[in-house]
């Protein structure tokens, strides 16, 4: 692995973090999440436009960048820093990566390209709020995640007129806006139940979708009913579901990861700047020594888990070795641990809804309750090195 950023990776970093700094104040995402989109719309379009973010890891073929997910990582830790709220995760990071996999040519074809441009947004449907699980993060992919046949979950019919989903799915990441929904349902009931993606236009009759209100506003969450919904059937028969959603999870907690890092590192940055200013005693508290050792343990923690997001990013992209659950359960610790310090030493305003500090707390602990524990993260990742096996150690 080469740790240099190469010159293309420098200018999607640059203009990211110049466009992050002038459009996505504290004001500016107060604001953003409280239109029904959840999201400022105008800023995406310029995203898109201007760095082609959700096309990044879209091959150019489907009028893409061409990147991999070292750069959506990238991307992210920027967008992580200010807590932007955008479709980037569930559109760029899971959807697009999933079709890339599972669809067929005509599909591809066909959705990869407004995808790529941020003209279409997506969603990934999974029942069971089992989102880690079934991205293979904290559990086996081939689990009981989505109703293993049983009621509940999403079942999916093939009837004369093509497949028909019903069922229900809470915490869908940007559910509420999405224009194209992939949908993990069960086919073939009890006895032979077999978990498969079908895409659900977000215009559907019969899809039924409410914004939920969510712990962390920046990360918005919906509750998907899907009432006898026409769906397509992603690729064909022979489509492999689970190891693409294991696949792709190794993105997702890569990015996930960078993104967490990025809002350590800027929670850190505040602190910092907090305690240069507020004084005790006649002196500035952050002269205190026990003051120093603190944020110098949060800055080690940052730096570090960069470090192992950027590997596992890197590793993702390359075939290599699989880290990205255990970088996430890294950059998720220094996010609690940035953001606490943050609390601690802003004193009684770092605890007020006004200051940013509140929300930082909110992402560290809405992200474990999304995609951890973090202790579930770690005993995932031992599982699957082996480590509590007959050669473990």
């Amino acid at each position: 692995m080469d740790a240099a950023c190469t010159a293309e990776q420098d200018e999607i970093r640059r203009t990211l973090r110049e466009v992050v700094a002038r459009r996505c104040g504290p004001d500016d995402v107060r604001a953003a999440v409280a239109t029904p989109a959840g999201y400022d719309t105008a800023l995406w379009d310029a995203l898109a436009g201007r760095v082609g973010l959700p096309g990044l890891a879209v091959p150019e073929e489907y009028g893409g960048v061409g990147c991999g997910p070292l750069e959506l990582a990238l991307a992210a830790e920027e967008l992580g820093r200010a807590l932007v709220p955008s479709p980037f995760l569930a559109t760029a990071a899971l959807a697009a990566p999933l079709l890339l996999a599972l669809g067929t040519p005509a599909q591809r074809a066909a959705l990869l390209p407004t995808l790529a441009t941020g003209g279409t947004t997506a969603a990934l449907a999974v029942p069971g709020a089992r989102l880690a699980a079934a991205l293979a993060l904290t559990g086996d992919p081939g689990g009981d995640w989505a109703g293993g046949g049983r009621a509940g979950g999403v079942q999916a019919r093939v009837t004369e007129s093509g497949w028909r989903l019903y069922g229900q799915v809470d915490q869908v990441l940007d559910g509420h806006s999405a224009d194209l929904l992939l949908v993990a349902a069960h086919t073939g009931g009890y006895a032979r139940s077999r978990v498969r993606l079908f895409l659900v236009r977000g215009d559907a009759p019969g899809l039924v979708r409410g914004r939920l209100t969510s712990l962390d506003e920046t990360r918005a969450q919906a509750r998907v009913q899907l009432r006898d919904v026409e769906g397509e059937l992603v690729g064909d028969d022979d489509a492999d579901v689970h190891r693409a959603l294991a696949v792709t999870g190794e993105w997702v907690a890569a990015v996930l990861a960078a993104e967490a890092v990025g809002a350590a590192d800027q929670a850190l940055g505040l602190t910092v700047a907090h305690v240069g200013r507020r004084e005790q005693f006649g002196r500035p508290i952050g002269s205190f020594q026990a003051v120093k050792h603190r944020l110098a343990d949060v800055y080690v923690d940052v730096q570090a888990a960069r470090s192992a997001a950027y590997y596992a990013a890197w590793a993702a992209g390359a075939g290599a070795e699989p880290g990205g659950g255990l970088a996430l359960a890294r950059a998720l610790d220094a996010l609690r641990a940035a953001a606490a310090e943050a609390v601690h030493l802003h004193g009684g305003i770092g605890i007020t809804w006004e200051h940013e500090a509140q929300r930082y707390v909110k992402r560290a602990t809405g992200d474990e309750l999304l995609f951890g524990p973090v202790h579930r993260l770690r005993a995932r990742a031992a599982e699957r090195a082996g480590a509590f096996g007959p050669s473990g150690v």
